[in-house]
């Protein structure tokens, strides 16, 4: 009897364990490109990137009631799935436990976009208001002077430029398009986002045509010389040779950050594009 209790009890530990998110302590190799698409549609939303080693992440949100909750859309909400609970809290207690990072022995900084859906002033002055909280891990403006910490919040979707570039102290920065590329002003704008098919017609069938791969790698050069990166959405994502073959073109041009909803798929890719670059 005693061992056959004793047997569920591993049993059950054991369902726990695989089911609970890795520690903080985990040696997870991060991955600089790594974007989680909708991250918080994960069966597990924040730990499934991390464990895979993504170091930017995504998050729709929505202002209810003055609770910024997380959802693609606002039949999608619940109670207590709040930017707080899924990210900025599990994120505090992940930065403090690695003394100040969020991958341990790494001082890579995480990037948490905030796309907010509607009513972008009245929802990011709430972001505002909360981020305050956990500004001793953010990546801040204060006055003309950035100061990057272990999590650099970017808000993206209905974003309220020049309520953003008026504050003289923020928590968070904003997520340009090809439009704003050239203009400088990383302080404001640290990353150029844009849907890949809005200036591309290739998908990753045959080779990638020589003039969108120069300008490909012009937008790339233009953001890092202003010290900005880059980010495409709309990218093929389905497991197969015409994504393998865009994400290499991207990878090959600099991009800084590949986006995806297959976490697994993209981590493989990497460390495989890694090994194999080293081994060259």
């Amino acid at each position: 009897m005693f061992r056959r209790v004793l047997g569920v009890v591993i049993a059950v530990a054991a369902a726990l364990a695989a089911a609970a998110p890795a520690e903080a302590g985990d040696r997870v190799r991060p991955l600089a490109r790594a974007h989680a698409h909708n991250d918080y549609e994960h069966a597990r939303p924040l730990f499934d990137a991390l464990d895979h080693g993504f170091t930017s992440v995504e998050a729709d949100v929505y202002l209810v009631d003055g609770e910024l909750l997380v959802g693609h859309d606002p039949e999608d909400l619940r109670p207590g799935r709040t930017l707080q609970s899924l990210y900025l809290d599990p994120l505090a207690r992940r930065v403090r436990e690695n003394h100040g990072s969020v991958y341990r022995g790494s001082r890579q900084s995480l990037q948490l976009l905030v796309d907010i859906k509607e009513n972008g002033q009245a929802a990011y002055t709430e972001i505002h208001r909360v981020l305050r909280r956990y500004r001793s891990m953010l990546t801040t403006y204060h006055h003309g002077k950035v100061s990057t910490g272990a999590v650099t919040v970017v808000i993206s979707g209905d974003r309220p430029r020049d309520l953003m570039a008026a504050q003289k102290v923020r928590y968070a920065f904003y997520d340009g398009r090809l439009s704003d590329l050239g203009q400088g002003g990383a302080s404001l704008i640290p990353l150029i986002s844009d849907n890949w098919t809005n200036h591309f017609t290739w998908t990753g069938v045959g080779a990638m045509p020589p003039k969108e791969r120069a300008r490909l790698r012009e937008i790339v050069a233009t953001a890092h010389r202003d010290g900005q990166r880059v980010r495409f959405w709309a990218t093929p994502d389905q497991p197969g040779p015409a994504r393998d073959a865009v994400w290499r073109e991207l990878i090959a041009a600099d991009v800084d950050h590949i986006n995806t909803d297959d976490l697994a798929g993209l981590e493989r890719f990497l460390r495989r594009y890694d090994r194999r670059s080293h081994a060259a």
